[in-house]
């Protein structure tokens, strides 16, 4: 898929957990792990506002779009 989820940048630079995060934004885990993963196929305006104000950043910190050809790349 050509929209790339950058969560595990953003929880590195911030040195936070997934579980804190998780239970900060109001997921669980596993739910944190599938969109981390890039399996979603949407979320929710209002998940990716409380992902935001966790982590304070933009929507776009978070999702990139890169073209198709090099998203399968990047799954190699």
């Amino acid at each position: 898929m050509p929209i790339v989820v950058r969560i595990d940048v953003e929880l590195a630079r911030r040195k936070m957990s997934v579980g804190e995060f998780a239970e900060k934004v109001g997921l669980t885990p596993a739910n944190v792990a599938v969109l981390k993963n890039g399996r979603a196929k949407a979320v929710r305006f209002s998940t990716l506002d409380a992902m935001c104000r966790v982590l304070d950043c933009q929507p776009g910190d978070l999702l990139e779009w890169v073209p198709a050809e090099e998203a399968a790349e990047r799954l190699l």
